[in-house]
């Protein structure tokens, strides 16, 4: 019997995998296609290596800027994609060497049966048992109801277009969050026509409202085509109805969020659910004592590194190992690599009563001004006012999530502003914009 049984490759799976056989446990993981899960294969990893080739030639063809002249730039996306395919075998290799010792099956698991004693998992025509599971089975495209949008092959989710062997034409992207203003980067530095359909009155709404403002206006202003408060009715070919009028393209990209993946859990009669998702508590435990959850599958927060966090405290309270922390949702850092970059940390604005922002462009750091002509950039901190505790920070601007991290924590660690000071910066870089920024405030 192993001690843990753990089904989901990806960034939850293989830092559990990995924690619980340094700590001398017998553990099985089981993947149905290959170790990195979403992230790595057909997320996170892909899309970056993508978005560096077309921002390799966008950069090219505006080097004009920096005093460099480059004449007739082309690009060959079918090199981008085979760089891509490198990319990621190289890092599904080095995820199976840190591996060694744990069994690997390859296959969709089924849960049995459970006891408070033992796990039960079907995998092929084999069984195994297991003292513990730990569910990571990760996150699906969620496919809309929306007519005409089954089986359309111009109708495309994430996947299809990472593994597209030629560019469209043209593109509607369904879905103005991150997925979609990633890809919305990708086509239009490439030169491709797109059109962003959004429901919600604004791109990124999940973000600052001045980022989202921010980048409405870059993105206009580079010819992408941004539709919000805009709801799509019906999908006929290459043809899409949103309020009432006709829009075309060569592709249509839905990027309209994703769901829990719960599928082959049907035994586990008594799990809980939250909004489709299992729950749980603080320590990633679900209500049945021997099975835990990480990763998208907890619908809590969908990042790589919060499911890698997750996975770290799961298997610290399994091995009750003194102190295992709670995570700190409210100092997750995220990025959003649109050009320019995105990223955040901590509420915004106008999430809660007591706060006050301050804001500076970006251009107030010397190396910003230097690698990022015609660029201006905004950094926000939002502030407690009576602790004078940070409590958020929004950047636009190359490189923000390069330095993110230095500001999820001073958010984790609670930092005042008089702490915060006290922090040296190297000089000259763009981080710098954080210390400028705190020192705006009375």
């Amino acid at each position: 019997m192993y001690y843990l049984a753990i089904i989901g490759g990806g960034p939850a799976g293989y830092t559990a995998a990995e924690l619980a056989k340094k700590a001398g446990k017998e553990v099985v993981l089981f993947e149905q296609t290959a170790l990195g899960g979403t992230c790595l294969n057909v997320g996170c990893i892909p899309t970056k290596s993508l978005l560096y080739g077309a921002k390799q030639y966008y950069n090219a063809t505006h080097a004009q800027r920096y005093g460099v002249t480059a004449e007739n730039v082309s690009y060959d996306f079918a090199a981008m994609q085979k760089r891509k395919t490198i990319v990621v075998r190289k890092l599904v290799a080095g995820i199976r060497q840190r591996l060694q010792g744990v069994t690997i099956v390859n296959g969709a698991a089924t849960v049995v049966s459970r006891t408070d004693e033992c796990v039960s998992i079907a995998c092929g025509e084999q069984t195994y048992e297991a003292e513990n599971l730990l569910i990571c089975t990760g996150s699906t495209n969620f496919v809309p109801p929306i007519p005409g949008i089954q089986n359309n092959p111009a109708v495309w989710n994430s996947t299809d277009a990472l593994n597209a062997g030629e560019l469209p034409k043209s593109v509607i992207i369904v879905g103005g969050g991150v997925i979609g203003m990633e890809f919305a980067t990708l086509y239009s530095a490439l030169g491709i026509p797109v059109t962003i359909i959004e429901a919600l009155p604004r791109i990124l709404s999940t973000l600052d409202e001045s980022i989202s403002d921010y980048l409405t206006a870059a993105y206009t202003k580079r010819g992408v085509n941004i539709l919000t408060s805009t709801t799509v009715e019906a999908i006929e070919g290459q043809r899409l109805m949103a309020n009432g009028e006709w829009y075309e393209a060569d592709k249509i990209l839905v990027c309209v969020g994703r769901r829990a993946n719960i599928q082959g859990l049907e035994a586990l009669t008594d799990l809980e659910y939250n909004r489709g998702a299992i729950a749980v508590d603080d320590f990633m435990r679900t209500n049945l004592p021997n099975v835990y959850a990480a990763g998208d599958v907890t619908g809590k927060i969908m990042l790589a590194h919060v499911a890698s966090r997750q996975a770290e405290v799961a298997v610290g309270r399994m091995l009750k190992q003194i102190p295992v922390q709670r995570i700190a949702y409210n100092a997750i850092p995220s990025v959003v690599y649109t050009y320019p970059e995105v990223a955040s940390v901590g509420i915004s604005e106008n999430a809660l009563e007591g706060c006050e922002a301050v804001q500076l462009p970006m251009t107030y750091s010397g190396r910003f001004v230097a690698e990022n002509e015609g660029e201006t950039g905004m950094c926000k901190l939002v502030v407690n006012t009576k602790s004078q505790t940070i409590m958020g920070v929004h950047l636009v601007g190359n490189p923000s999530s390069e330095f993110i991290a230095a500001a999820s924590f001073a958010v984790r660690m609670g930092y005042t502003l008089p702490e915060f000071r006290q922090v040296v910066f190297p000089h000259p870089t763009v981080s710098e914009i954080l210390r400028e920024t705190v020192n705006e405030i009375q």
